[in-house]
């Protein structure tokens, strides 16, 4: 990434995280919520496409509401 802007190989990796993180059903609100902490997880220097996807669903997991 230079000055902000992602090249296309970087475009490429977070689509890949973010498709292989989504939930059928998500509202738009949270589908914004974890491309935002993708992104931020990408820019703070975790680059590693599994890591990415690792943290994007445990983060999903945690923030689920629990159904007893």
């Amino acid at each position: 990434m230079t000055k902000g802007v992602f090249n296309p190989d970087e475009i490429e990796i977070l689509s890949r995280v973010f498709a292989a993180t989504s939930a059928s059903n998500e509202t738009e609100e949270q589908k914004e919520h974890r491309a935002s902490r993708i992104i931020a997880n990408y820019m703070a220097g975790i680059t590693d496409e599994r890591e990415l996807i690792e943290l994007s669903r445990k983060r999903w997991a945690d923030s689920s509401p629990v159904v007893i």
